[in-house]
């Protein structure tokens, strides 16, 4: 078992012992797959193309962006910060997400930009340089920590998904704001990450606990 997959099973227990509901999801959902998920700057285009559209959508357009770029399995940032915009609307991405593509290729050109150094950055630190890219919203730079880096302590605050599981993992008659979604999961800390994958588990399972919630 690698380091990363036993600190996952170490949060796992932890919340279990701090909190009995989340117990329950730990038993029936099993450990969460958070492993690190490659190269950060391939991650972040990704994450713009697909946004807000279908799978199929998003799988048909990718196909075609890279189709742009012969000879290589994903753009160089160099190579897509010099693409013909036009080009990559005729391959099916907006005007903003082209611009914000090639912005993003342009920042991971600067060097040390979330290179080496990375892993030894905290959230707030991350959150900051992707956010300085224009496109990059705090949904994305969650999202990005989470699934590309494995960060175990991430609450998306802006994701309606967790917000749909928190309201009914705390039998709430709202959809919590940030400022209550922080306080009510503040005894998860500094495994945010592992209670954020069980609260979607909550809404995508359609989980009732026996005897209520």
């Amino acid at each position: 078992m690698s380091e990363l997959a036993q600190n996952i099973s170490q949060g796992a227990m932890t919340l279990a012992a701090k909190d009995v509901k989340l117990k329950e999801l730990i038993d029936v959902f099993g450990i969460p797959d958070l492993s690190r998920g490659g190269d950060p700057y391939e991650a972040l285009v990704r994450s713009i193309i697909s946004q807000q559209i279908s799978w199929k959508a998003a799988r048909a357009i990718m196909g075609r962006f890279l189709g742009l770029f012969p000879g290589t399995d994903f753009p160089a940032p160099k190579q897509l910060a010099s693409a013909d915009l036009g080009r990559l609307r005729e391959a099916g991405l907006s005007q903003r997400k082209a611009e914000y593509v090639m912005g993003i290729a342009e920042s991971f050109m600067s060097p040390g930009f979330l290179g080496n150094e990375m892993d030894a950055l905290s959230e707030t630190d991350i959150s900051e340089k992707l956010t300085s890219i224009r496109g990059v919203g705090q949904w994305t730079a969650d999202m990005f920590m989470i699934f590309t880096m494995a960060r175990l302590d991430v609450l998306p605050l802006n994701d309606q998904g967790i917000k749909n599981g928190i309201q009914k993992f705390f039998g709430l008659d709202h959809l919590p704001v940030p400022e209550e979604m922080t306080v009510l999961t503040d005894h998860w800390r500094p495994y945010r990450s592992i209670g954020s994958w069980y609260m979607w588990k909550v809404v995508d399972e359609d989980f009732e606990w026996e005897g209520g919630s």
